[in-house]
């Protein structure tokens, strides 16, 4: 086993979607444990700038009661610092159902992810992806804990 799958194993590396990324960033309970692990570098965290954008999408939604100044400061301070950023190259089209969902993938291929977690039917349903795992919150918890 080389050095880089002991440190890949050490640090799993993965893609949240975005209703994971959003509860976990503002609602806590299981999907908040996730921020810890990113912050005390338990796991890695990662971002293309596509999903960046839908995150920050979604956390300007009114129903948040976020501002502008709030979502700055969450992405600058909570999540940048701790997440590795990727240039994404590879196009999907393997979730047909929500072809918007494709991008998670594309990221977790290009970022060499263990998983993804996710919330999502569409993705969840596929399971897995050359050999990137979907797995729920509850799911990659339970096998992250098993790990350490």
């Amino acid at each position: 086993m080389g050095e880089e799958e002991v440190r890949r194993r050490a640090r799993p590396r993965v893609v949240l979607d975005t209703n994971v990324f959003i509860s976990a960033l503002l609602f806590g309970g299981l999907p908040g444990r996730l921020v810890s692990l990113w912050q005390q570098g338990k796991i890695v965290l990662l971002v293309s700038s596509e999903v960046l954008k839908e995150y920050l999408r979604v956390l300007s939604y009114p129903k948040f009661r976020l501002t502008k100044k709030d979502i700055k400061s969450l992405i600058e301070v909570e999540v940048m610092p701790f997440a590795e950023p990727v240039t994404v190259q590879t196009q999907l089209r393997v979730v047909e159902r929500d072809h918007s969902d494709n991008k998670f993938l594309e990221l977790a291929v290009d970022g060499k992810a263990v998983a993804v977690v996710s919330s999502d039917k569409h993705l969840l349903e596929i399971v897995r992806h050359e050999g990137i795992e979907i797995i729920s919150v509850v799911e990659f918890l339970k096998r992250l804990g098993a790990r350490q």
